[in-house]
């Protein structure tokens, strides 16, 4: 009896100090998290206006102060008796409350990747945004006129003159010698605060970072190119015989300048269903506007302070914005009528509404997307109605017979669309993989060397330039790009979960359970789950590619 007596006393004694320990290290950790958002939140917001006004103007002195501001906060994850007081805490294994778990874990990644000596920081953030600055000022040169990459990529999707198409494509690779030898210091010098942090490479260290695994990532990749590359190569067979016929040349002369974009990311027009036309007189702006408003998505505060037309010395991409974590979202594009700039739009504000209507109760650091890829899963999701004859039809674009008209077209259009970009993906990927492992090695052939393999185009003969640098994600968006086709995948798995139990009509026009169901499962826990949680308690799965491959390979 004595003995029992004694064992419960020693227990409740150890849980009383359990107890006493995790509420001394959650009381520091609320400590911390008070003292870091008094110093982030408003160096987070300068920093974002500073680089939305130099992405505007396009101003060498806004980008001096755009250059300044991102210091500043990169310099807060650079503390290290912060970086301490997380890895202490972090280790003891005491904060138990979820939400500052949570936030414990985010923050740990955060200023782990911080800890190198700030000059290092502030001469890797210089060279970003002397870089920035040539990517957002060229113009490519074509025939003695300069052209915007809407006007490049205009000739390349119109123009049936080989000698044309050759000179607006090669205009535009004339990027590549301009940031060539900055960006190749620029990749060393990463890879040097990489190894500094104590990852083996640059690559690794962003991918772990985010909460993703590298080996895991390639397995999806690996996995993902054997499961397209036959069907990609029918229809690579199929748009070569097309374009052979176009341009009146053999197969075997087809370049990389026939296939209608810059990088053949984007599927080539080859079925009888010209979605420009569709576009031509519609505003896409309020277009989608109309959307995003009709499934309960509210849109007008951010088109309200988006900036979306083409101007002189505008940075000639699009991107969504987040300024504060506070609603002040906005977007930058160059829209133009056609479905490009349709898709693109429906994408960017895919981005926009996942951060508007994220829970702004929940602690700063939380008030974010559960991963990159989980946002660009839904912009991914909502691009892709720009292509889909129902929505066109239900948003007044065409009538009931021509979405009956185009239907199948259509449907092989999008199929088309996301084969082409998924084997565009594998070259990204595995090249900046392999860049960053060995940045000294023959870039130019590397890029190439995939090109060919994964996207079966031929290199022009003797063509040795660095075409790998032309692309402003390698530089500006690093180790991004695979996020792009993880997000295609669960947009395939949210649209088959959506179609199951709560809508069967894909256009998602006016249904606004549709906006219900992303706003309450997805958006509003913003980052409060694990992203493979947070799609676990959407889908009731982890991620899969099997829905992917049921609607595009199967």
């Amino acid at each position: 009896m004595k003995k029992t007596i004694f064992l419960v006393a020693a227990a409740a004694i150890f849980l009383t100090s359990c107890t006493s320990r995790q509420e001394k290290a959650e009381n520091r950790m609320k400590q911390f998290i008070t003292a870091y958002e008094a110093k982030v939140i408003p160096l987070y917001k300068e920093a974002n206006l500073a680089s939305w006004d130099a992405n505007v103007s396009g101003s060498k002195e806004d980008y001096a102060k755009s250059e300044r501001a991102s210091f500043e906060l990169a310099k807060v994850f650079t503390d290290s008796t912060a970086f301490a007081e997380l890895k202490e805490l972090k280790e003891s294994g005491f904060v138990k409350d979820s939400l500052l778990a949570r936030q414990l874990d985010l923050l740990y990644d955060s200023y782990l990747g911080g800890q190198v000596d700030p000059s290092l920081l502030a001469e890797q953030i210089k060279m970003e945004t002397d870089i920035t600055q040539k990517y957002t000022g060229f113009r490519a040169t074509v025939n003695g006129k300069q052209l915007t990459d809407n006007e490049v990529e205009e000739i390349l999707r119109t123009s049936t003159n080989s000698k044309e198409l050759q000179a607006a494509w090669e205009g535009h690779k004339m990027i590549g010698p301009v940031v060539a030898e900055d960006l190749i210091k620029l990749i060393r010098h990463r890879n040097m605060i990489a190894k500094k942090i104590g990852f083996s490479n640059y690559h690794e260290m962003s991918l772990k970072l985010s909460g993703q695994d590298p080996a895991e990532v390639t397995a999806i990749f690996d996995e993902l190119d054997k499961l397209t590359r036959n069907n990609f190569a029918q229809l690579k067979s199929d748009i070569d015989t097309y374009f052979a016929n176009r341009y009146k040349i053999k197969v075997s002369e087809l370049r990389p300048w026939h296939y209608q974009n810059r990088y053949f990311q984007e599927a080539p027009q080859i079925y009888p269903v010209n979605f420009d036309k569709y576009y031509a007189n519609q505003d896409p702006v309020k277009l989608v506007a109309s959307f995003y408003n009709g499934i309960g998505l509210n849109i007008d505060a951010i088109l309200a302070k988006s900036d979306l037309y083409e101007k002189p010395g505008k940075n000639q991409h699009a991107f969504s914005t987040d300024i504060d974590r506070e609603g002040d979202i906005r977007t930058l594009d160059n829209v133009r009528p056609d479905s490009y700039w349709m898709g693109t739009l429906l994408h960017e504000l895919g981005h926009g509404v996942y951060s508007y209507y994220t829970d702004r109760s929940l602690p700063f650091t939380l008030r974010d997307a559960a991963h990159t890829f989980t946002t660009e899963a839904i912009a991914k999701l909502f691009e892709r109605e720009a292509l889909n004859p129902q929505w066109m039809n239900k948003m007044g674009i065409i009538d009931s017979a021509e979405s009956a008209r185009i239907e199948e077209s259509s449907r092989k259009a999008l199929r088309l669309q996301m084969l082409v970009f998924s084997r565009w993906a594998q070259v990204m990927y595995r090249f900046e993989k392999s860049m960053y492992e060995n940045p000294d090695q023959n870039l130019n052939q590397l890029w190439w060397d995939l090109v060919e393999k994964y996207q079966m185009i031929s290199k022009p003969e003797g063509r040795n330039m660095p075409d790998w640098s032309t692309k402003i994600h390698v530089a500006l968006y690093p180790c991004y790009y695979h996020n792009y086709l993880l997000g295609d995948l669960l947009a395939s798995q949210w649209l088959n979960y959506i179609t199951e139990h709560i809508t069967k009509d894909q256009s998602f026009v006016g249904q606004k359970a549709v906006g219900d169901y992303f706003r309450e499962k997805v958006f509003m826990p913003g980052a409060k789950y694990y992203w493979n949680d947070m799609i676990e308690k959407s889908t009731g799965e982890k991620l899969t590619a099997k829905y992917y491959a049921k609607q595009f390979v199967e």
